[in-house]
């Protein structure tokens, strides 16, 4: 009996050291986020995130653009490594196309996505193009992108919203939240491709996602 109870105890402790162990590595951070769990798919398909990813589709389509950028604190001036980027787009068509064999999210996030690390120096940089805006609807063209810091579950910031977008109203640029700080950028060709920088501040310090 003594044995027993001494094996349910420490089957208990065990229990109880997991689930604290959980809560400390997977904190959460703003507010819900169902689709989220598709930046999780790169370990279903076995990508190993490196700080520079080329997303499909990148040599087939123009226009081509490059975006770089550094992962911070709050304070704005701390790098950040090992940060996870899920960055995703629809096609030139305005569609989520997936490919002839989608896996997981890919059926609804479409075959044009892919995922980043933010290296020793916190940066990152992708590669790929300019996504067309959505059919018969006034929206911008926007690239989403989704954060998992090592210690947080997955959640998204402002998507990339293009300065030249004819769309892009002032009003629509006042109405955006700056979550992860402001998600609007100027391309500028460089070295032959459309280039835009965007840091992202990790640890959402908005109201409504506090």
């Amino acid at each position: 009996m003594k044995r027993y109870l001494g094996i349910l105890l420490l089957t208990l402790i065990t229990i109880s050291c997991k689930g604290q162990s959980n809560n400390e590595t997977e904190k959460k951070v703003g507010g819900p986020c169902e689709d989220c769990e598709a930046m999780l798919d790169y370990k279903i398909l076995n990508i190993i995130p490196k700080s520079i990813d080329t997303l499909p589709g990148f040599r087939e389509n123009k226009p081509k653009i490059k975006i770089t950028g550094t992962a911070l604190l709050k304070d704005g001036k701390t790098p950040v490594k090992n940060v996870l980027l899920y960055v995703y787009h629809v096609d030139r068509n305005g569609i989520y196309q997936p490919s002839d064999d989608p896996i997981g999210w890919e059926n609804r996030h479409g075959q044009y996505r892919g995922w980043l690390q933010t290296g020793n120096d916190g940066k990152f940089t992708f590669y790929t193009f300019r996504p067309a805006p959505y059919p018969k609807v006034q929206e911008p063209e926007h690239i989403h992108i989704y954060i998992k810091e090592p210690k947080t579950i997955p959640y998204y910031i402002d998507s990339y919203l293009f300065e030249s977008d004819p769309i892009l109203t002032e009003e629509k640029k006042q109405s955006e939240k700056n979550r992860g700080g402001s998600g609007i950028i100027e391309l500028k060709m460089e070295n032959g491709i459309w280039t835009a920088n965007r840091d992202i501040i990790l640890g959402l310090n908005i109201p409504d996602y506090e």
